[in-house]
């Protein structure tokens, strides 16, 4: 049960959603993230800190970044099935589709100088 709430709490956040998805196209770091969602770097890397906790994401150190990824879900059916399932929902969603679109010109270097 507590793996179950824990996963479904970290979806409950529309900020964190949107982090999934984009994760779903590509690997990106805190600065990438902060500039698609628009939100402080103090606030994703807390969402971020609530999706890995939930098994949903994990991340690699390259350099001085830590770029996240999606899990494989190993650890945990649930985040495993929400991933999956989440692949293809929320599609038509206007803020999403407007992220993906701008998804291709992110820059790291960009992103993490400013």
């Amino acid at each position: 049960m507590k793996q179950f709430v824990r996963v479904m709490k970290a979806l409950s956040d529309p900020n964190r959603v949107r982090i999934i998805k984009m994760l779903g196209v590509k690997e990106l770091c805190v600065c990438e993230l902060q500039d698609l969602i628009g939100l402080a770097q103090s606030t994703v890397s807390k969402h971020l800190k609530v999706l890995e906790e939930a098994g949903l994401v994990d991340y690699r150190k390259e350099g001085s970044w830590f770029i996240y990824r999606l899990t494989k879900g190993e650890e945990s059916d649930y985040a495993r099935v929400m991933l999956k399932n989440l692949k293809s929902w929320l599609v038509d969603e206007p803020q999403l589709q407007e992220m993906m679109a701008r998804l291709p010109q992110i820059d790291r270097e960009r992103s993490c100088a400013a």
